[in-house]
């Protein structure tokens, strides 16, 4: 497998025919294994190796994806998500272009925590959506929290917005960590900023993917952080300003 040619082969961790959370309407999601951030909170750890997952043929998962077109065409249509997708760009691009050709609705859940090389640059032209998860406002928070500051996912946004590339943020609302009212009245500031934000989201923190931690014998170190609530959850949205 150590020659394959990458754009052709993507290592992926799993497969969603049905997705209705991950864009608009119904949505053909593909998991992509490998993440080089550190997020203490990641509910899906065992994406993170790069080693793990399976390779499959871009025409297998093309083949796979126009099974369901009548389902997800024209109001949904394909959310790539990981793991990190963006570091396996050279595959998508290939995928994204084959699903334009089929007008269908492509999809990015991403950090944003890349450099804006010119394959990104590529493939974000053939992205109708990007849903992007602000990891933190607060550059010196967000690399306690994630192992990176966020001065590439901020670019990254900037870049979408003077690019006219739709997108929606989203934020994972952790008590103690992602709640402080300075930080989200700062990341306030930063969505009215963008001209492309089409919907903004607070995600409820939750430790459902701590076994997944566990399975794997690594220390979950938010074990004693409480899952968001109800209340946690309208009190951030009153300060976004958001409904």
């Amino acid at each position: 497998m150590e020659n394959l040619d990458l754009r052709y082969y993507a290592k992926v961790h799993s497969i969603e025919s049905f997705g209705t959370v991950d864009g608009p309407g119904i949505r053909f999601v593909l998991f992509l294994q490998g993440c080089h951030l550190k997020c203490k909170y990641c509910h899906n750890r065992d994406t993170w190796d790069i080693n793990g997952g399976s390779y499959k043929s871009l025409d297998d998962i093309f083949e796979k994806i126009m099974k369901y077109k009548n389902y997800i065409h024209p109001n949904g249509g394909v959310t790539v998500t990981g793991g990190e997708p963006l570091l396996q760009v050279k595959f998508l691009i290939e995928l994204f272009e084959k699903l334009k050709k089929e007008n269908i609705h492509t999809c990015i859940d991403t950090s944003g925590m890349v450099a804006l090389t010119d394959d990104i640059k590529h493939l974000l032209s053939l992205t109708d959506l990007v849903l992007l998860d602000i990891k933190h406002i607060n550059t010196e928070k967000s690399k306690d929290l994630v192992g990176f500051n966020n001065e590439k996912e901020l670019s990254f946004a900037r870049y979408l917005s003077d690019n006219n590339i739709h997108m929606w943020i989203r934020q994972v609302l952790i008590p103690g960590y992602t709640d402080d009212e300075k930080d989200l009245l700062k990341l306030k500031d930063f969505i009215l900023s963008l001209k492309t934000v089409d919907k903004v989201e607070v995600l409820p923190y939750h430790d459902m993917g701590k076994y997944k931690w566990k399975k794997l014998r690594l220390k979950y170190e938010l074990e004693n952080v409480r899952n968001a609530n109800n209340q946690d959850i309208k009190r951030a949205k009153k300060i976004l300003e958001i409904s």
